[in-house]
């Protein structure tokens, strides 16, 4: 039996209502299917990010340390496994196992103390980032991970509706500027593998590497969609500038291009906010008028 966190089932139930209601209810009992599936036996306490639980456990027959994943299959988390199997541990955690039908995966264990977002200088956590992204989008997507053309064609149909709904004429004009800046590279959205979270706190170190990234949300496209977490992450307005110049230069990318991107995840952020009736983000909106 394990004890399911109560910040876990909240979060769940704030997000996927019935669904994540029921989706905890049968965490224990999941749990234990795929202990006994996959030859396994807990060791240590479950710990949980915004929507999955991760359950340190070791092998039965060989002690090998590792991690099962439980969360609720979607249009983000589909993605996960593939990106995983395409990078193959080479900068990213390695894939052990997945079950399709639950979304179930035996990730290898990496070093929860070993969190990038536990390093001081932030300068050199972007860095990490810039590194780290550079080596994982170095390559084209499977062809089943979702486009970043489609997401972004549909983000730009939805503009017109959310933009009639935001009464600041500043912040509104912010946000046309974005979908202007998004329609310039919409017709050439990218083939790249991205990670699309790759924040500090997606960033642990193991005995094989000093980084590896986690919880991908891999979609098919342009590199500089994936500049925003590390932009946004532990946020400086002063030093929005700084992390831009020295990513696209890791990066080797356009930076007008790059700047477009990263204005259209801040409309892709405002959208997601107007459209679930909250406030819009004062960080982003802050972090968008200093690249705009």
């Amino acid at each position: 039996m394990i004890d399911v966190p109560e910040e876990l089932a909240e979060t769940q139930e704030k997000i996927n209502g019935e669904a994540g209601r029921r989706f905890i209810a049968d965490l224990p009992r999941l749990t234990a299917d795929f202990l006994d599936r996959w030859d396994l036996r807990l060791d240590g306490r479950p710990m949980h990010g915004m929507c999955a639980l991760v359950v340190p456990v070791v092998g039965t027959a060989d002690d090998t340390p590792a991690v099962l994943k439980l969360q609720i299959p979607d249009a983000e988390s589909e993605g996960e496994p593939v990106a995983l199997r395409h990078w193959n541990g080479d900068g990213a955690v390695r894939l052990l196992d997945h079950d399709p039908t639950t979304g179930t995966m035996l990730l290898e264990r990496l070093d929860p103390a070993r969190m990038l977002s536990h390093e001081p200088d932030t300068h050199k956590a972007i860095l990490v980032i810039a590194r780290l992204l550079a080596h994982l989008t170095a390559t084209p997507a499977p062809p089943t991970v979702r486009r970043l053309s489609d997401i972004a064609t549909d983000m730009l149909e939805r503009t017109p509706a959310v933009l009639a709904r935001i009464p600041d004429p500043s912040d509104r004009r912010l946000l046309t500027d974005c979908a202007a800046a998004l329609r310039e590279v919409v017709t050439d959205p990218g083939d790249r593998l991205l990670h699309w979270d790759l924040h500090f706190d997606n960033v642990l170190g193991a005995d094989r590497s000093p980084w590896l990234a986690i919880d991908p949300k891999p979609l098919a496209g342009d590199p500089a969609f994936d500049l925003w977490p590390a932009l946004n992450n532990r946020f400086d307005p002063s030093d929005i500038h700084w992390r831009f110049d020295a990513m696209t230069d890791v990066l080797g990318l356009n930076r007008e291009r790059a700047r477009a991107w990263t204005l259209a995840r801040l409309l892709q952020n405002a959208l997601w906010e107007i459209e679930e009736h909250r406030t819009l983000d004062p960080e982003d909106l802050e972090l968008g008028r200093r690249l705009r």
